[in-house]
């Protein structure tokens, strides 16, 4: 296994760490701040934002999460597909992973720690709206930050490419279909002409807007071309989730200051999830005798979560100040520090790995 990854690590995708996404959890706190800050003194605004709505979509809303997602999705090439044949194993585990595990163990942990364990201490009221949330982040596999987690870990960068295009394609399909079945299975009223609503404005429209756009820059000035245009619009993507942040906590603010460790309480099911899912994915790999430049990025494909995603949907389906909504931001606060210490873990653990794969 090690021979492959000594070829591989020395490729990149490009991904790098950057300023903004380094210190991504500490933004996301300032946001918190705002937001609550905002909305305590001026809430006539907010109230004024979250009733610009077309079919239970929130205008503002729906162009800021396009300025989120259309860039990352951008980056993603769906020709690479033809490459998923040259690490079966790797993609296999992680589309298990993704699609077969991840979504229904999220439901089982916001049934037992929301649901059960800690509901003496949340708004009762929200406690189904929170588990909702919690499926929903859970429901779709991370998207753009895979590409700087496979990058960390010296990741195959064929294997990354075409396993997140691969993700991309089934959620397009299976999205709406695996959040429905388990708001059912939990007993939550699915609105499906709001769900399926999502699904076309932030995945299908998305998606196709963006390879039109990618095809027409390569066929302007070649991968120099999008490269720059890339470059041009990754702070206005960031710039968009912070600004969807202050908006989501403008409304949540009330809620938080009278129910401080809500957001705590919530951090728990997510942590246990990434931790559960990037480690059985890891043990799989490594028992297929996968090698560890795949193996590594399929664990970080496999925990991590499409928060931009999430955070629409779960406003479409509930409203800026439901709890389902507030689920999938406490996702976006815990992404990146969680995230780097899988990365840490993989890397540590690398002989430990190889040696498994000999067994």
């Amino acid at each position: 296994m090690s021979e492959q990854c000594t070829v591989t690590a020395r490729q990149t995708l490009g991904a790098k760490m950057g300023f903004f996404e380094r210190w991504l959890s500490l933004w996301v706190g300032l946001c918190i701040l705002a937001g609550v800050l905002l909305g305590h003194a001026a809430p006539a605004p907010f109230q004024f934002i979250g009733s610009l709505e077309v079919a239970q979509v929130n205008l503002p809303v729906a162009l800021l999460i396009w300025l989120m997602i259309i860039p990352m999705l951008l980056k993603i090439d769906f020709r690479a597909l033809h490459q998923v044949r040259e690490h079966w194993k790797g993609v296999g585990v992680t589309l298990f992973i993704n699609w077969g595990v991840k979504p229904f163990s999220m439901a089982l942990l916001g049934w037992l720690f929301v649901g059960q364990l800690f509901r003496p201490w949340l708004p009762a009221a929200q406690i189904d709206s929170y588990i909702a949330g919690l499926i929903i982040l859970a429901a779709a596999p991370c998207t753009a930050m895979v590409f700087v987690w496979s990058h960390l870990t010296d990741g195959e960068p064929h294997f990354t490419l075409s396993q997140v295009a691969l993700n991309d394609l089934i959620m397009v399909f299976a999205f709406a279909p695996v959040v429905g079945l388990l708001l059912g299975l939990s007993a939550i009223t699915v609105p499906w002409e709001t769900l399926l609503l999502s699904v076309g404005l932030f995945i299908v429209i998305p998606v196709v807007v963006a390879q039109l756009w990618r095809l027409s820059l390569l066929a302007q000035g070649g991968q120099q071309r999008l490269d720059a245009v890339l470059k041009t619009l990754h702070p206005m993507s960031l710039s968009a989730l912070l600004a969807t942040l202050v908006l989501l906590f403008g409304f949540q603010g009330e809620q938080i200051l009278t129910q401080p460790m809500v957001i705590v309480l919530l951090a728990v099911p997510i942590l246990i999830q990434v931790y559960f899912n990037a480690g059985l994915a890891y043990w799989l790999n490594g028992k297929l005798g996968v090698a560890h430049c795949v193996a590594a990025p399929s664990a970080l494909i496999g925990a991590s979560n499409f928060f931009e995603l999430a955070v629409a949907t779960a406003i479409g389906l509930f409203g800026f100040n439901s709890g389902a909504a507030l689920a999938t931001v406490v996702g976006v606060l815990v992404e990146v520090p969680v995230m780097l210490s899988v990365v840490r873990i993989t890397l540590a653990s690398r002989a430990w790995y190889e040696r498994i794969g000999t067994k």
